[in-house]
């Protein structure tokens, strides 16, 4: 119960990407990644684009090289030129150099802590004129990003995938939750000591458990340590279909009615636009942010006396664009008005060929017949 309270009270900073507020009280963000070449400028803005029209509110690109984090700049010149100002994520792989170019361009970068990491074996504290550091090496490979993120104004997300720990760390810690938040607390008191702190961090892992565990770990010791960063969720690989979207709904959702989480990406082995409607259903299912109506519906048994399934279809395609509202659709009378009472209106089985409709828990047009109850219903809704 207590490390519960904890992650319930963690209260993030601000961060500015441009225009897009995130942390502290603004509402959870939705990004995704481009599956795009990123040398392929067209391609790429294009999906973009439509990325941005399903509702993605930053977008990430990989900028595995020079060359590609040089073309970020074609890119962003694009969308802008067609009024999509959207902020752009620039995800490095294994160059610095190429950190350092996008972070002139973009509005956050993603670097991996074992990518800056010293190797197994070249970890032997150096002289760095007061005493030996460990983590002179890092500080001498970070801090030219650093000066070129404050110049820009630009976020850093410190993201630690499960299995891509640096040797030094897996030697000490194992590829466990332990090792994921060992190596981005060190990152964290580095840039931390070097005077940054626009930083997004994220644990990121294939399996449900070890994602939803190295996350509620790093908050608890952020807060132990007084630090107060915005949190990034995602299940990475999650795969495609029903398996990504249960696992991602289970990891992302988890954590969110733990109080945890201020961006989320739903990783799936699809089209990224596919992405934005799973990530809006579990922030609207957890209850961060409603981007339509929301439906109550009873899964029905024998005392259900009329086509519930096509009715709700029916229903909820005709009342979608109706933002915030809570409708029932129900089976019968017997569980039906108590199950519902929080509902704004309901549609309820009265009967053979018959409905009630329900606004709140009063009952304002009873014994419809069932082939115009959905009309009666959106008359209801109407006249309100």
């Amino acid at each position: 119960m207590i490390f519960l309270y904890l992650c319930i009270m963690y209260q993030t900073r601000t961060l500015h990407l441009g225009t897009l507020t995130l942390g502290g009280t603004t509402p959870v963000r939705i990004q995704s990644m481009t599956n795009t070449d990123t040398m392929d400028t067209f391609a790429t803005v294009e999906q973009c684009k439509r990325l941005a029209d399903e509702g993605c509110e930053s977008i990430r690109i990989t900028a595995q090289g020079v060359k590609e984090a040089e073309n970020l700049d074609r890119i962003k010149s694009s969308l802008i030129q067609q009024s999509y100002d959207i902020p752009l994520v620039a995800d490095i792989h294994f160059q610095p150099k190429a950190a350092e170019i996008a972070a002139r361009i973009v509005e956050k970068i993603r670097i991996n802590p074992g990518n800056y990491s010293p190797a197994f074996g070249d970890d032997t504290p150096i002289e760095t004129g007061h005493a030996p550091s460990l983590h002179a090496p890092i500080i001498e490979k970070i801090s030219p990003l650093l000066d070129i993120c404050k110049t820009h104004k630009t976020v850093i997300r410190v993201g630690v995938n499960h299995g891509s720990l640096s040797q030094r760390m897996l030697s000490k810690f194992g590829n466990t939750p332990q090792g994921m938040v060992e190596s981005a607390m060190e990152f964290v008191h580095i840039i931390h000591g070097l005077g940054f702190d626009d930083l997004v961090l994220s644990m990121k892992a294939s399996r449900v458990k070890t994602m939803v565990d190295a996350t509620r770990l790093l908050v608890s010791r952020l807060q132990a340590e007084g630090f107060d960063y915005p949190i990034h969720l995602g299940v990475t690989e999650a795969g495609n279909a029903e398996d990504g979207r249960i696992k991602s709904a289970i990891g992302i959702g988890s954590l969110l009615l733990d109080g945890i989480g201020n961006t989320i990406r739903v990783s799936l082995t699809e089209k990224p636009e596919n992405e934005i409607s799973v990530a809006k259903a579990i922030l609207q299912s957890c209850g961060n942010r409603v981007f339509t109506a929301e439906y109550i519906a009873c899964p029905s048994c024998g005392r259900t006396q009329y086509d519930i399934e096509s009715v709700l279809q029916d229903v909820k395609q005709r009342t979608k664009h109706l933002k915030g509202l809570k409708i029932a659709v129900m089976g019968c009378i017997v569980n039906g008005p108590g199950e519902m009472a929080d509902a704004d209106y309901g549609y309820v089985g009265a009967g053979p060929g018959k409905v009630a409709i329900y606004k709140g828990k009063e009952v304002v047009r009873r014994d419809v017949d069932a082939s115009v109850a959905v009309d009666v219903l959106m008359e209801v809704i109407g006249n309100s």
